[in-house]
């Protein structure tokens, strides 16, 4: 008799700053989202905070974490995520790509915040293997179609997470957590969600001309690249949903988003 193995979610996680693990009911949201997931053979992260071409490989040994922050109290440079590694994953992903793509490895790279500190909250016990690879480019239509080349590997018990922000302008931001979002931000994760929903990839791939007030909204690119790799992920008639909504620090989207 032959197992089938249930197709794990493609998910994009709204990351947070080191910061977010002080939130306790944020943390609360993102451990029930996990309990909801079919639970993973293995994790692999593609975070905001790695860019680096060729696309690269990350340790696939439980090396230290990288602690790419700063200004922030002494305990989040203490946290640790000994999560096991995933070179079965590693080795499978170098053949998916092979011809496609150059591949090469950076064997003591850790998991840097964008990776580690939205596992603390969704998988605590730090026992299901996590493998980071890097964003090769910026450009959508090539992380989207990364993303359609990783998108076997949900078959096979691997949850793709790409971490970032819908919005991200660090310029912004309200550190007392007491300023409504403003509108440019409600607008542009509205016009994101929307588009999701509808499955618009072309207008998603087109973000930084179709997206209402996206210069403001994205200063820069890289927090918001990773939800295309988990976009080119998914299936194109699969549901999308949105685990947590709502806005931190005033202009930052808490939106994440699950293909499946």
């Amino acid at each position: 008799m032959t197992m089938t193995r249930t197709r794990i979610p493609s998910i994009f996680i709204a990351h947070g700053a080191p910061p977010l693990l002080d939130d306790q009911q944020w943390v609360k949201e993102l451990h029930t989202w996990a309990s909801q997931l079919p639970r993973p053979k293995a994790v692999l992260m593609i975070s905001a905070h790695w860019e680096e071409r060729p696309l690269t490989i990350g340790a696939t040994t439980t090396v230290s974490l990288i602690y790419d922050f700063y200004g922030f109290p002494r305990h989040h440079y203490e946290q640790k995520y000994p999560a096991p590694g995933a070179p079965e994953l590693a080795q499978r992903i170098r053949a998916m790509l092979k011809g496609s793509q150059p591949v090469t490895d950076e064997p003591e790279r850790g998991l840097d915040h964008g990776a580690y500190v939205p596992l603390v909250a969704m998988y605590p016990a730090a026992d299901i293997p996590v493998l980071q690879i890097s964003l090769p480019t910026e450009n959508p239509r090539q992380l989207f179609e990364l993303g359609r080349s990783l998108r076997p590997l949900r078959d096979e018990g691997v949850l793709i997470a790409g971490s970032g922000f819908i919005t991200h302008n660090l310029r912004t931001l309200d550190w007392s957590g007491t300023t409504p979002p403003p509108a440019w931000a409600k607008e542009f994760d509205q016009w994101t969600s929307e588009a999701l929903v509808r499955r618009d990839v072309d207008t998603l791939l087109d973000y930084q001309e179709k997206g209402p007030g996206s210069q403001i909204a994205l200063p820069t690119r890289e927090h918001f690249i990773p939800l295309l790799v988990s976009l080119g992920a998914a299936a194109e008639d699969e549901k999308v949903t949105f685990p947590i909504s709502g806005f931190w620090m005033g202009s930052l989207t808490r939106r994440s988003v699950q293909f499946g």
